[in-house]
């Protein structure tokens, strides 16, 4: 059987998408090391009115910034930007082009509450000629040769402008765009519309990337099918199966993919427990990994036990105990 290292040169490329909260470097270092993953998108930097951030700011969302802008396992990393004032994010992008970024992404797509209050998001999708603006601000002020990518939505209320969206998206100069295939109002319930992505697709004569509802090599054929779309972007599916693109890389060569059994994931899990302990403030010891094993139980049964019996501890030593017994018992068991 060939080698799978050979897949993540293929024309088709999958992103990790930026989870905001969830998918930071730590995540996204141990996620590129599995493989499969092409380009990855770093959670959103906030931009207000006026305001030009300092390094230490992209750097702390970004450290990659410090390392050519790859993970290490040498996946691209592009910036992502919030706002909705062109000539602060056109100032900010130019900054953190200067400093190295390997793309700049442009957030039209969050749907959370404050964001959207505040004039970023997916509100600025309400008015598609602010999009423009906002693209092709950042666009003038970056070199030609820092690509700029944007993420939208169907829409804000609904789907109605999403055609105006793309279209602006795309005049303003942009290099490609990912299209989360619902609306604000959609939020993540399913499916997701990517009868819509094939519309834009031939609307636009950019690069269309497919996100929403990917959570297996069967869903990705699907969404190939429906959209037409060479590149893809995943998100919840990564997190509850770390295996996922390695396993649609395989599955569109027609290649046998194993997938990866218990035992590796927790101790995929114990790394993320040993490198993130120390970061976060103690009161808060444990809850990225009480996050991830949320999203764990979609794939793995196991997840949901341990879950239970993680769920309300706080201390290091429970932390220790706990893992040390699962990972005793799947080794033994050999899951």
């Amino acid at each position: 059987m060939p080698s799978l290292d050979y897949l993540n040169d293929q024309i088709m490329r999958l992103f990790l998408a930026p989870m905001e909260g969830v998918v930071d470097h730590n995540v996204r270092a141990l996620l590129t090391a599995i493989g499969g993953i092409d380009v990855c998108v770093t959670e959103f930097v906030r931009i207000t009115e006026g305001q030009l951030l300092p390094e230490r700011v992209f750097k702390r969302l970004c450290p990659e910034l410090d390392h050519h802008c790859k993970t290490s396992f040498g996946t691209p990393v592009r910036v992502q930007l919030l706002g909705g004032h062109p000539e602060s994010l056109a100032i900010n992008a130019a900054k953190v082009a200067a400093m190295g970024a390997s793309a700049v992404d442009l957030n039209f797509g969050c749907p959370a509450k404050m964001v959207n209050k505040n004039d970023g998001g997916a509100s600025l999708l309400r008015q598609p000629d602010r999009v423009y603006e906002i693209v092709k601000a950042v666009r003038d002020a970056v070199p030609a040769s820092t690509p700029i990518s944007a993420k939208i939505r169907l829409g804000f209320e609904d789907r109605s402008r999403y055609l105006d969206n793309a279209l602006a998206v795309s005049e303003a100069g942009a290099t490609e765009l990912a299209v989360h295939a619902r609306s604000k109002a959609d939020g993540y319930k399913p499916p997701a519309y990517w009868e819509y992505l094939a519309d834009i697709r031939e609307a636009i004569d950019i690069p269309v990337i497919a996100n929403g509802e990917i959570w297996s090599p069967e869903d990705w054929q699907r969404c190939k099918i429906i959209s037409g779309c060479e590149d893809f972007m995943i998100g919840r599916g990564l997190l509850a199966r770390p295996d996922l693109a390695l396993a649609i890389k395989a599955h569109a060569n027609s290649i046998d993919h194993t997938p990866m059994p218990w035992s590796q994931m927790i101790e995929l899990l114990y790394r993320y427990h040993q490198i993130t302990a120390a970061i976060y403030p103690k009161k808060h010891l444990g809850n990225r990994i009480k996050q991830w094993l949320v999203y764990l139980r979609v794939y793995y049964p196991e997840a949901a036990l341990m879950f239970e019996a993680i769920r309300r501890e706080r201390t290091a030593q429970a932390f220790e105990t706990i893992f040390d017994k699962w990972r005793h018992q799947s080794s033994f068991s050999g899951v």
